[in-house]
């Protein structure tokens, strides 16, 4: 039976080497023939500083990405919080095709907007402010065109700036709003969503003018290792630890 695997906040990094074996196993236990996609959902690794930087891990990756495709799976790559700076090139090498923030598919005859999610956590202004700052024209130009030391440099304390600010804030800031959620299904005209970030894979149901909306929630893999599939029925297994 044909399906479709949707994965997202892997975080993967060279300080993390549990997650990336953990991934590398993935692949070799559920990609085959019988798969017609990949798609991964933005924070794939811990922190993207420029196609430039070659480490050991990327190009590991890059050579396990390349593979799906010669096995004939297509790989759909949405940029998140932390890899927003992924870009073409290293996206060509892996085989990749690059979406815009928000993305429509047709999956098995659902239509689906896919997502990271990070733009509808809107109680986190302060957050939202840097989003929007960072996504602009101008953000990446400047930061790309900076040497890598110094890249790397703003990259860790980046990443230490994010744990402490996550650390004071309420659960509820971190999360998804209702308000936006609606939003979404509304702006797209889809009954059905899957995002990642916030790190709590569920599956949730709205009612909204008569119809059911699903919005599915795709977990980290600092511990779980979480990953959905749906085949060519429109059935969705949701799993929360690919271990268990």
């Amino acid at each position: 039976m044909r399906k479709t695997y949707f994965i997202s906040d892997l975080h993967l990094s060279e300080d993390s080497p549990v997650i990336t074996e953990a991934f590398f196993d993935f692949l070799s236990q559920h990609m085959s023939a019988e798969v017609d996609a990949l798609y991964i959902l933005g924070d794939f690794f811990e922190v993207w500083i420029g196609d430039d930087e070659h480490s050991t891990l990327a190009q590991q990756v890059v050579q396990k990405l390349a593979a799906l495709k010669e096995m004939g799976i297509r790989t759909y790559f949405i940029h998140g919080n932390r890899d927003f700076l992924l870009g073409k090139r290293y996206a060509k090498q892996a085989g990749m095709t690059l979406l815009p923030e928000q993305h429509v598919i047709d999956l098995y005859g659902i239509k689906t907007v896919i997502l990271h999610g990070d733009e509808m956590c809107t109680e986190d202004i302060a957050y939202q402010k840097f989003r929007k700052k960072s996504r602009g024209w101008w953000w990446p130009k400047m930061i790309l065109s900076l040497p890598l030391s110094i890249r790397r440099k703003i990259a860790r304390d980046a990443r230490a700036k994010s744990k402490a600010n996550q650390m004071g804030k309420a659960a509820e800031i971190l999360d998804v709003t209702h308000s936006a959620v609606i939003e979404m299904f509304e702006r797209y005209q889809v009954t059905q969503m899957i995002h990642g970030h916030t790190h709590r894979p569920d599956v949730h149901h709205y009612e909204q003018h008569g119809q059911t909306l699903t919005r599915t929630v795709l977990g980290d893999w600092y511990s779980q290792g979480s990953f959905l599939v749906v085949n060519e029925l429109g059935e969705q297994t949701l799993i929360k630890d690919q271990t268990a």
